[in-house]
């Protein structure tokens, strides 16, 4: 299982970087508002209720009578129905601001993955980017709109509580606040050892998501290698760093939470022992009494709250900081500002200005590094007509893949420059060429749904008839037709119910449809068996008829029919030219092409012998 190395966070509390998330409630002011107004409001009734017990037992209980219990009643039911009203206004605020900050989380999330380079996905695992969108922007959603809850609510609690208490008895006011400041000393102490907690907790949390993916897209791999048990045994040690882990946050919030209420209960003792002498020597009324302590356990239930809510606070900063730290990822490769005032940005382009594409490439002296790795490419150069197709040939790693890479824009050089039409392609919008761009792979995806949608997916206005158009063209209609819901026949999950020259044969049409200058066909028929061969051969031959394209293949009888042959090793072109040129030449290319055709051929006799 792979092991990602996110960064580490080491502040005790970041505001700016909650004042970058909640930048996500400023669309919903009014709701924040509304929402804070409601529970002053709840706070501020709540505080009426001891006054009002205060009133009964003085006024009903000690005298023993029932005179103005009428009224009474009535305004006590009065004021429970508005505090029902204001509970469910409440629930609905809270309940939608949850929602819309995390709709707006996911939303900007997604926008930055689908802006960042592959770079970024070659070095970051899918079960960490999914921990981010789903429990973390979750978690982050129920704080936002909670914490305004319950923040506002205890504020307001504790204030009109100190206040009235001041006001009822001071002297006995100030007793029971005594064990104010050694929260405030506890609360401090403990922050910091549950925010570090929960910091190790959202990491291995990350681990396990990306576990659990690789396992479920390698259970294939896994059961053919026969490795279950080894697979389960490296889960489990993941999965027992989470439980310690976890264990060990809880018990921080476990000892956190019980130190709170123990001192809220030493303060309504306090006040329950002086009240209650204060009543025996006649200088206060038993009902001021009651309402005291009423006010003490309101004064320290909302410290509870709040205690809770600031342990909460700390969990939802290890989720913040991953959270926003992927959103604040800024794409390698991007547009300057004066190419997307032109030509617009990849969400707003604006296509009548681009240029048209004939598609001539040039390398001007690249130069090109991964940046954990090795160079790749020196001073790289090459030449590349609009319409000619060339065929990139040499021994995995000898930049065969990253000289396209670099060509579709995907990564950038580090050195020299790369010309589309004469001109940097840096000074052209990035969307203008991918725009132009199709790309087949070794290993097609579709997406779920339908046959036609995933063909569709290449140019999302096009009509059926176009659709079916593409497929005929690769000659995909054929084996579509025979199934029995056609072009509305289900894929399932990665094209899980067709073969894999199926899956290309359809990937081939997607990429057809949105009628792109140049092709790129990376290793396209090396998983198809050999009779799917020879129909994505026809159909090459069809499609890329005026298309600069490259091919990268595997199987050299598949680039024969190449304009241009080059021969990739170590990053440098060794031999150029047509095949039989190459052929003629009896270099590398030779030796590699009859190599491959005396395995094909004795592949084939072995077959005969045995069908036989």
């Amino acid at each position: 299982m792979s092991v990602f190395e996110e960064q580490e966070y080491t502040k005790k509390f970041d505001w700016q970087l909650w004042k970058k998330l909640l930048r996500f409630t400023f669309p919903y002011k009014k709701h924040l508002f509304f929402l804070g107004a409601v529970m002053i409001i709840i706070g501020g009734i709540d505080a009426i209720f001891p006054l009002m017990s205060r009133y009964a037992i003085d006024h009903f209980i000690i005298p023993q009578t029932t005179e103005g219990i009428k009224k009474f009643i009535l305004l006590y039911a009065l004021i429970i129905t508005i505090q029902g009203i204001n509970v469910w206004f409440l629930v609905a605020t809270a309940g939608r601001l949850d929602m819309f900050v995390c709709y707006d989380i996911r939303k900007v999330g997604f926008q930055r993955l689908q802006e960042l380079e592959f770079a970024y996905y070659d070095r970051t695992p899918v079960g960490w980017l999914m921990a981010r969108m789903t429990t973390d922007v979750s978690r982050l959603g129920d704080v936002v709109a909670w914490f305004v809850v319950d923040s506002v609510w205890g504020l307001t609690m504790i204030f009109v509580a100190s206040g009235l208490m001041l006001y009822l008895n001071w002297r006995l006011a100030l007793i029971t606040m005594l064990v104010a400041p050694p929260l405030v000393m506890i609360s401090i102490y403990f922050q910091k050892r549950i925010l570090n907690a929960y910091r190790r907790v959202r990491k291995i949390n990350s681990r396990i998501t990306s576990a659990f993916n690789e396992g479920i897209t390698g259970a294939r791999t896994t059961k053919t290698l026969v490795r279950e048990a080894e697979n389960l045994k490296e889960f489990q040690v993941e999965t027992g760093s989470m439980y310690q882990s976890a264990v060990r946050a809880a018990i921080f919030s476990s000892l956190y939470l019980p130190i709170v209420l123990t001192l809220g209960s030493v303060g309504t003792g306090l006040a329950l022992w002086f009240g209650g002498q204060g009543v025996l020597m006649k200088t206060i009324s038993f009902g001021t009494v009651v309402a005291f302590i009423s006010y003490t356990v309101q004064f320290f239930e909302p410290i509870n709250h709040i205690a809770r809510v600031l342990a909460e606070f700390q969990q939802a900063q290890a989720s913040a900081e991953r959270t926003m730290s992927m959103i604040d990822t800024k794409p390698v490769i991007q547009d300057t500002a004066e190419v997307i005032h032109k030509y617009g940005s990849i969400f707003s382009p604006k296509k009548e200005k681009w240029p048209a594409i004939k598609g001539d490439i040039s390398f001007r002296n690249v130069t090109f590094a991964y940046k954990e790795g090795e160079t790749v490419l020196e001073n790289f150069n090459l030449d590349i007509r609009a319409g000619e197709t060339v065929a990139l040939v040499g021994e995995t790693g000898s930049g065969k893949s990253t000289i396209i890479n670099l060509a579709c824009r995907f990564y950038e050089p580090t050195g020299g420059k790369i010309l589309i039409d004469g001109i940097d392609y840096r000074q052209r919008s990035l969307l203008w060429l991918h725009s132009h761009l199709g790309y087949v792979l070794q290993t097609p995806h579709l997406f779920s749904g339908t046959i036609k949608d995933n063909i569709r997916y290449g140019r999302l206005n096009a009509t059926d008839e176009e659709v079916m158009k593409a497929a005929r063209l690769v000659r995909a209609h054929d084996f579509i037709a025979q199934l029995t819901d056609g072009y509305e026949t289900e894929v399932g999950e990665g094209g899980s119910r067709l073969s894999m020259g199926q899956k290309q044969l359809i990937s081939f049409a997607r990429a057809i449809l949105a009628n792109p200058r140049i092709f790129v066909l990376d290793e396209a028929t090396s998983s198809v068996d050999t009779e799917t061969e020879q129909i994505i051969q026809e159909a090459i031959q069809k499609v890329l008829t005026g298309r600069t394209s490259f091919i990268i293949a595997h199987r050299l009888s598949t680039i024969r029919s190449a304009d241009r042959i080059l021969v990739i090793k170590n990053g440098k072109i060794i031999e150029e030219g047509d095949h039989r040129h190459l052929l003629r030449h009896k270099g590398y290319y030779y030796r590699l092409y009859t190599n491959q055709f005396m395995d094909e051929q004795e592949t084939q006799l072995l077959n005969v012998a045995a069908s036989n």
